[in-house]
């Protein structure tokens, strides 16, 4: 059974029924001190509150929890499709076959394309006016109507950006922290998740073609040229045109070579900080 979380708890109400105003924020020991010294002072009070007021919760929120239910489930399975990995059409098109091999860059890369400019988008607009204002969001991008349609690489940019300057802080993990004021494993996988997305949409994007770079593409143009329209290896009788077609070609196959290796790293590096894509 899903969990559900206890917001009733966290109301002035329930402070009044407690006995004990509830911490807004703190470490975990923090957290474990209140809990022991609100118990000690009201047990059967703190029962009541943490406890009872969830059950009541349950009850009385479960007709709308499963509206959203049905609402996620129609999100999920015919909108977002969270149950499948998907390609752009630019990079796959639809009807065409791909081997299964070829399917995992543009497949992988294109979830977290997607991950940036529409989860990370809405996470950072969701709770901020001001957000919402400068990105020009629309009402069917945050709130009970969100279908995670809307896309903005501007806002998921953003929020790397802020993701990515988040620090160890004083107030958070106390003075004797070790890596107070270092960057956060979050800021840390946050780096990484704009490093890949930009390798993506950019350098990916911009790498010269292997036959253009080659001078595969030359060639083959100056054989049909020579054969009368006809591209053929077997015609191929003089030294410079020998010639031409074996530099191309062992220069083709070292890039060819050079992006699959390119591709191989980037693609281990995306499973790497796959633990990183939540929002």
């Amino acid at each position: 059974m899903a969990q559900h979380t206890n917001y009733w708890s966290c109301t002035p109400f329930a402070d009044w029924v407690r006995g004990t105003k509830k911490l807004s924020a703190g470490t975990s020991e923090e957290w474990d001190d209140w809990t022991t010294a609100a118990q000690m002072k009201h047990n059967f009070r703190y029962w009541l509150a943490e406890e009872a007021l969830g059950h009541i919760q349950d009850f009385v929120t479960w007709p709308v929890r499963k509206i959203y239910d049905i609402k996620y489930y129609i999100n999920n399975r015919w909108v977002s499709r969270t149950h499948s990995l998907t390609a752009h059409a630019r990079d796959i098109k639809p009807g065409n076959w791909q081997d299964v091999g070829n399917r995992f860059l543009p497949c992988l890369f294109n979830e977290l394309v997607d991950f940036v400019e529409v989860e990370l988008a809405w996470w950072h607009i969701a709770w901020d006016d001001e957000a919402r204002e400068k990105f020009k969001s629309p009402w069917y991008a945050t709130g009970w109507f969100r279908w995670r349609i809307w896309r903005s690489p501007e806002a998921g940019l953003a929020n790397l950006e802020w993701q990515r300057q988040l620090r160890w802080k004083e107030d958070e993990v106390g003075k004797d922290f070790k890596g107070l004021g270092e960057l956060t494993q979050q800021a840390v996988k946050a780096q990484e998740i704009l490093d890949l997305y930009t390798w993506w949409t950019e350098t990916y994007r911009n790498r010269p073609d292997a036959h253009d770079a080659s001078g595969w593409t030359e060639y083959c143009e100056a054989s049909r040229i020579a054969n009368g329209g006809r591209f053929s290896f077997s015609s191929d009788k003089t030294p410079e045109m020998k010639k031409m077609s074996d530099k191309a070609h062992k220069l083709l196959q070292k890039i060819e070579a050079a992006y699959e290796k390119e591709d191989e790293v980037m693609m281990i590096r995306l499973i790497k900080v796959r633990h990183g894509l939540w929002t």
